[in-house]
């Protein structure tokens, strides 16, 4: 069993996004540009990140970029689409939705990671009972949309 911190910690980040993509539907709203919205959300991430590299003295050297593969750099687009789709799909469709919609699809593309082993995790194959998982987080995802 892992320690209690590493159960309490994603729970908390968890209950950050549904409130992430409220804060960045507002802003979008405002701005009258979701991309503009996405783009101010990161650079306040890139501030307060910069700002603790530099605090843990971790700058990676010129080296270690330069070794680094081209899927290593998806990362941020992949964090750009979701933030931007908080944005323009989560005041559409409500915080509650949304976040079901993410959790499902969350769940699916981890059961293939998990199987296979991509992108650095144990590799841990399917099971039944987690394919049950996933079709009860889509029925409730179906039960939170006909609401």
């Amino acid at each position: 069993m892992p320690v209690w911190w590493l159960l309490v910690l994603p729970f908390i980040a968890g209950a950050c996004l549904p409130l992430q993509a409220g804060i960045n539907g507002q802003l979008a709203r405002h701005l009258g540009s979701v991309f503009a919205a996405a783009s101010i959300s990161f650079m306040v991430g890139l501030v307060a990140l910069l700002g603790l590299t530099l605090w843990q003295r971790g700058v990676p050297t010129l080296g270690a970029l330069r070794e680094l593969h081209w899927w290593h750099w998806c990362g941020g687009l992949l964090g750009m689409f979701f933030i931007a789709m908080a944005a323009f799909a989560g005041p559409r469709i409500g915080a509650t939705l949304f976040m079901a919609l993410v959790i499902a699809g969350q769940l699916a593309m981890s059961l293939s990671l998990d199987h296979f082993g991509w992108a650095g995790f144990r590799q841990d194959p399917v099971t039944l009972g987690k394919l049950a998982g996933v079709a009860l987080i889509g029925a409730g995802v179906w039960c939170i949309a006909r609401a």
